[in-house]
């Protein structure tokens, strides 16, 4: 065991220093931004919010809503196959597709739970959620869920320090979910003793993630760094 004793930080530890702005009005600012994905190779546009697949808020209804906002919604797990393609071919399922996630576990029955509803529809996104993310059997599932749908953008999470960041990434996720038991509802850090203030873990897990891209791209040669090498980046 090791006792980090360096200041960490949640969102409530912290106020946005006001800065100097040439814009009239809040209206004219844009959260749009675009990405290009790394490992799956698609680029999307959109605002980078995403609802959770939770029960109450990852639905078909929020994400129709959502959508037109050009924000994501990760789908809760419940859904039938059948009624994704069902969704799928409605009006408003078919416009919000492009914005929404098909949510699964580490197992192999939710890999062909996943399968099954993309036989039946075109999601762009597939959402791997575990509460505690270090477990080398996720990273296995996120390798396989690579291997898997190669054309796919994957969310994986959750974790909190740098080191999972990476190898996540490195297994093939293009999108890491960043926090264990941050939210007021959610008994993780209760239950568990588990967790990393929100604001310090998403400043580390980007920085490795910024990092990691960095560290492939800066060779002159075109190769990848030792430490991208040697932990497996293809």
């Amino acid at each position: 065991m090791r006792i980090e004793n360096d200041v960490k930080l949640d969102f409530k530890d912290v106020l946005i220093r006001p800065k100097r702005s040439t814009l009239a009005s809040r209206s004219q600012v844009s959260l749009e931004r675009t990405y290009q994905f790394k490992n799956s190779g698609r680029e999307w546009t959109g605002v980078p919010v995403m609802a959770a697949n939770m029960d109450t808020t990852g639905t078909f209804a929020m994400a129709e809503a959502l959508s037109k906002h050009g924000v994501l919604t990760c789908m809760h797990k419940h859904y039938a196959p059948e009624a994704w393609t069902a969704w799928a071919q409605t009006p408003d399922g078919a416009r919000a597709m492009r914005h929404v996630a098909v949510s699964a576990g580490s197992s192999e029955k939710d890999r062909a739970s996943v399968r099954a509803i993309l036989d039946g529809c075109d999601a762009p996104f597939i959402c791997l959620d575990v509460a505690n993310g270090y477990s080398e059997s996720f990273v296995n599932a996120v390798r396989r869920t690579r291997e898997a749908f190669a054309d796919r953008t994957i969310v994986a999470g959750n974790v909190v320090t740098g080191e999972m960041t990476e190898e996540l990434l490195l297994a093939g996720a293009d999108v890491v979910k960043v926090g264990i038991g941050p939210g007021s509802v959610c008994t993780t850090r209760k239950q568990t003793g588990v967790g990393y203030p929100q604001l310090s873990a998403t400043i580390e897990c980007a920085d490795a993630a910024h990092g990691l891209a960095g560290c492939a791209d800066a060779t002159p040669d075109g190769g990848l760094c030792a430490r991208a090498r040697r932990r497996g980046w293809r």
